[in-house]
């Protein structure tokens, strides 16, 4: 059965690696973004693309309305847009608590509102039963990210998971959280990663390797399953045991 297929950040990276998992299986499938470039660069066979920026109540209700004409239902909902804000214009003050400010609201809006609205806005339309909500989090929820604005973005989706699994749990849908370590191959780390870092990251693995893309694609999409109607309100790690150290 043919599946609609909507993926925030779809345009690159675990987003793009999704998208390709869900069309190679036959499923209609929808890429969101900001950058419409990005988008149309995307080599997924078959998909629809559509540039907004889900930070912007606007821009999601033309999403939404999009979704309606183009799709209809949708059985699955993928949230993989976010970051820690290097795509953002930078502070316009140099006094610390300005920059503060600027940093937590930056990551806040780029990894949790996004997903809210969308969320909210596609809600009515999620298939029941059977559909599927999934955010993805990271290994930093647990661990810290530095400053602390692009950790708490990403663990303050842990909880709205959770509440959703709650609340859409009656109609049959079921909403999970994927938290990956560290991911080669995406535009998080940048195009260029010291040698220093990229080896203590994989040191910190149990089994010794980066993960890629495809490595939380594959999750999404069993999660996205029927074999997985039963697992709900959970945050699954794909990090290689990095989160549980040596």
């Amino acid at each position: 059965m043919t599946r609609n297929v909507v993926i925030s950040g779809g345009g690159t990276g675990i987003g793009l690696a999704a998208a390709r998992v869900f069309a190679a299986d036959g499923d209609r499938v929808l890429l969101l973004g900001r950058r419409a470039e990005v988008l149309e660069k995307a080599e997924v066979p078959g998909a629809l693309a559509f540039a907004a920026d889900l930070a912007e109540p606007a821009e999601v209700r033309r999403v939404a309305a999009f979704v309606e004409r183009e799709l209809g239902t949708v059985d699955v909902l993928i949230h993989s847009a976010g970051g820690t804000g290097q795509l953002e214009p930078p502070a316009d003050s140099e006094d610390p608590l300005d920059r503060v400010a600027h940093n937590w609201t930056v990551n806040f809006r780029i990894n949790t509102l996004t997903a809210a609205l969308l969320t909210e806005a596609l809600k009515d339309r999620l298939a029941s039963p059977g559909g599927r909500v999934l955010f993805v989090s990271s290994i930093a929820a647990y661990r810290g990210s530095g400053s602390g604005a692009y950790a708490g973005a990403k663990a303050a989706l842990h909880p709205y998971a959770h509440d959703l699994a709650r609340e859409l749990g009656p109609r049959g849908i079921t909403a999970n959280v994927v938290a990956p370590g560290y991911i080669e191959d995406t535009e998080f780390f940048g195009a260029q990663m010291d040698p220093a870092r990229r080896e203590r990251l994989i040191g910190d693995t149990l089994n010794k390797r980066a993960g890629t893309p495809g490595d939380v694609a594959v999750t999404l999409h069993w999660l996205a399953s029927m074999a997985a109607g039963h697992v709900t309100s959970q945050v699954v790690q794909v990090n290689g045991g990095a989160e549980r150290g040596q």
